[in-house]
């Protein structure tokens, strides 16, 4: 096979990978992109995790999961009701199944609209040459670059001693397979995977018991809204234990037994059906052959690199997952753009402080920028402002009062420092907020700006006001 020589080839289709090599080919570059991952038929499914076994279809099951909750326990009081309620989670699974291949194939058709060659395989590097480097596709050398982008993404982080199996064993893949609701889940991580998947699972009837290491809950989170979402979701039924250390994990035929001690140093032992075991990722540079040029990891098995993605070798460029920083496919796709600008001659830029951080529970949980907790370790002099959804109008027209936003200000300039909002569409609501840092706006524009009745956004304007205090509607 002949070797086809490209300006810019891409290694991995996830988030980061697609949108750097649509963006690249938009910006005049022959580009082409290597993705492994594969379809139940073996066909090509770009998306990386996120499209596979991360953020779209968890949300889909978060989505169908809500649905069955609200018609058990919500929808009486619209008067709306049913006799006889049931879940097919096989179709629910087929439906999340649908929505993912649907993410596939557009992947597939913006490479053909934008001219992007795709190949279906591993992509590894050979070597380096006359300034272009070889890139092989299933152990075949069958590109040539001038640069390369590597963004081969992430994966889960198993316990020392007890592998996934995903049947008793779970990563992410396997909590997104499960094809009946366990009679008892165990959920070790109380983090972002852990609560969205014990959330699904404990809707449709499980029993979930959430083991977290931690001392405290949602660590990285402002404390208000964490003290808020615990108690929550408590009261929703998930047993959050936290401060826990994980002893023996024994698998059999019926289940899996999980030896651990609590806070106060008593043994313990949670017998469950199936454990979901979400304690973070880990950079995926498996098979990728850094050896062959030299390309540099640091000491998590990540890619080093520098402010602008530039790895120590000439041209070669990485972002995402394998590299520095938030594990966040949003934080993926804006450094895919950056790195094609700068290839380009152009000044990509990627403001990590106003990047956008979401919980899919319910209520979302969503933030931007500092929590209070971090100011006051700053030393730094703040105004806060804190509005509850319950004194919100549109809230209450939809049945769902929870949580509240909170805007958090410099004392003598006024600028937005942080907004941590715990509630309804949270996630689409931190928009707003994100805008607004962009600009290096002033919680009194926020409270200045007209905001449609009746909104949720009219939260965020009241949570301005509130930095002044001076609330219309509390």
């Amino acid at each position: 096979m002949s070797t086809q020589q490209f300006d810019v080839v891409v290694i991995g289709g996830g988030p980061g990978g697609y949108i750097a090599a649509i963006r690249a080919a938009q910006l005049g570059f022959n580009t082409a992109c290597i993705d492994e991952w594969k379809n139940d038929k073996g066909g090509p499914a770009p998306g990386g995790t996120c499209t596979n076994v991360g953020c779209i279809p968890s949300k889909a099951l978060l989505q169908s999961s809500e649905h069955y909750e609200h018609l058990n326990h919500h929808f009486a009081e619209h008067g709306i009701t049913a006799d006889n309620v049931q879940i097919d989670v096989a179709k629910m699974l087929a439906r999340k199944d649908t929505v993912v291949k649907q993410n596939n194939d557009g992947i597939l058709y913006l490479f053909k609209k934008n001219k992007v060659s795709f190949f279906h395989g591993r992509g590894a590097f050979v070597g380096a040459k006359d300034g272009l480097y070889e890139i092989s596709v299933n152990g075949t050398p069958t590109l040539a670059a001038k640069h390369v982008v590597v963004a081969t993404g992430s994966n889960a982080r198993a316990l020392p001693g007890t592998p996934f199996d995903e049947d008793k064993v779970l990563s992410n893949d396997g909590a997104l397979r499960i094809g009946a609701a366990p009679k008892k889940l165990g959920v070790i991580g109380a983090g972002v995977i852990g609560l969205e998947m014990g959330s699904v699972w404990r809707r449709l009837g499980a029993e979930v018991t959430v083991l977290e290491g931690m001392p405290t809950f949602l660590a990285a989170v402002d404390e208000g809204v964490a003290k808020e979402a615990a108690k929550v979701f408590k009261k929703q039924g998930l047993d959050i234990q936290l401060g826990v250390k994980i002893g023996e994990i024994k698998t059999s035929k019926t289940g899996v037994t999980v030896a651990y001690a609590d806070a106060k140093g008593e043994a313990k032992t949670l017998a469950v059906d199936k454990l979901i075991v979400s304690i973070g990722r880990v950079p995926n540079t498996i098979g990728l052959n850094v050896e062959a040029v030299g390309l540099k990891l640091d000491e998590r098995g990540a890619i080093v690199v520098d402010a602008d993605c530039k790895t120590n070798l000439p041209n070669v460029w990485a972002v995402g997952d394998v590299v520095r920083g938030p594990m966040l496919a949003h934080k993926a796709e804006e450094e895919g753009v950056a790195v094609a600008e700068r290839i380009a001659g152009q000044h990509g830029h990627v403001d990590f402080d106003i990047i956008p951080w979401v919980i899919y529970t319910s209520p979302e949980i969503a933030w931007v920028g500092k929590t209070e907790q971090q100011l006051k370790a700053e030393g730094r002099a703040y105004k806060a402002g804190q509005f509850p959804f319950m004194a919100n109008g549109r809230a209450r027209a939809l049945g769902d009062t929870t949580g509240f936003v909170k805007m958090l200000a410099d004392a003598k300039t006024d600028e937005i420092l942080g907004v941590h909002i715990i509630g309804p569409f949270a996630s689409e609501l931190v928009a707003e907020c994100v805008v607004a840092m962009a600009f290096k706006a002033s919680s009194e524009d926020i409270a200045r700006i007209c905001h449609a009745h009746p909104s949720l956004s009219e939260s965020t304007k009241e949570a301005a006001l509130a930095v002044d205090k001076r609330t219309l509607n509390f």
